[in-house]
């Protein structure tokens, strides 16, 4: 049984990751600390959380603490998994992990040292049909891939959904490392591959004009080890009105010698592939459940209890070091071209 503690739950992402461990039969939440009371309100109101602790330190000064699970702010999540690692916890978060190279090489020293467990939400990653489309890549079912395309536009709901710390200048981070690492991540798992160079990258205030230090617009293009080159845009461009609903979010494109997949939000269930020698398209569903490796595929919860369970198994938490490495090399690039 993992006792978790959770610090934070400024961002949706994480109300979900509560109701995910709360219900895992492996896992028990002692409580947490919130020093935003209007975060602290919600998180009572949603999820009935207990908030045992009236700081930080006090959470990781708990013996029976196993894990911090943070959802805070994104420019303070990155000392918040240090300190935690410093304690003797291990750390489970949602993305982003960190906002600097400083940061993540910091955490994944502290990771090595002392043998704890890092690991973010990789919901992408670790969706049914992720799985399917690696099988199908690794099968050679499109040959060697070669180029890859990827677009997750997303709605900007400037004051009417987005966190208002978002707009604050040193609390977001950077739009690739918040919204392109889903991307970054699930191709580096499709591919058994990492990013080898930025050919190039940009990220620039486009639409929350009344906010110019928020760079909402990003694109990039970069050449991963096995030679396959990713082009993405990751804007906050979708309309408001339109909220994730167009067939541009999370649009994949995935291209190979002998054909091609694609998948979006348009066939939620299922991936499409031309193979060359097909006339056209093929739908191909995707299973609920699937069998990976021999076991059914987990979800990001699962996997990282699993992973604290054994002593000396990294796998899960140097593939999340891996991605949020690649991702903010490129961020960094971009912030040096706008």
């Amino acid at each position: 049984m993992i006792k978790f503690a959770f610090v934070g739950f400024r961002h949706r992402h994480i109300f979900a990751a509560y109701k995910i461990i709360a219900a895992h039969p492996n896992a028990e939440i002692l409580g947490g600390f919130e020093a935003d009371e209007e975060a602290k309100k919600a998180a009572v109101a949603e999820l009935g959380v207990h908030f045992t602790y009236n700081t930080y330190e006090e959470l990781l000064a708990d013996p029976a603490v196993d894990a911090v699970t943070i959802g805070d702010y994104y420019g303070i999540r990155g000392q918040r998994a240090i300190q935690a690692l410093k304690a003797g916890k291990h750390v489970f978060t949602d993305k982003p992990l960190c906002i600097s190279i400083a940061e993540l090489d910091e955490i994944e020293k502290l990771s090595k040292e002392k043998g704890l467990k890092v690991a973010w939400m990789r919901d992408v990653r670790h969706s049914p049909r992720a799985a399917v489309v690696r099988e199908a890549i690794q099968n050679g079912e499109i040959g060697k891939v070669h180029q890859i395309c990827f677009t997750g536009q997303h709605p900007m709901l400037y004051k009417r959904g987005r966190p208002d710390w978002y707009f604050e200048e040193g609390k977001h981070g950077g739009t690739i490392n918040d919204i392109a690492i889903h991307g970054i991540d699930v191709i580096e798992y499709f591919m058994d591959s990492r990013l080898k160079r930025v050919i190039g990258a940009r990220s620039w205030n486009a639409f929350a004009t009344e906010t110019p230090c928020f760079k909402d617009a990003s694109q990039f293009i970069i050449e991963m080890t096995d030679g396959a080159m990713v082009m993405a845009d990751v804007s906050y461009a979708a309309p408001n009105s339109c909220g994730f609903k167009l067939p541009f979010y999370w649009r994949t494109t995935i291209w190979g010698t002998k054909g091609v997949i694609e998948y979006g939000p348009a066939t939620p269930n299922s991936y499409m592939i031309a193979r060359d020698g097909d006339s056209g398209l093929e739908e191909v569903p995707v299973p609920k459940a699937i069998v990976v490796d021999g076991e059914h595929n987990l979800g990001s919860v699962d996997v990282f209890i699993d992973e604290v369970g054994k002593p000396g198994v990294f796998a899960v938490t140097q593939s999340c070091l891996n991605s949020t490495r690649d991702t903010l090399l490129v961020q960094a690039i971009a912030d040096k071209c706008d």
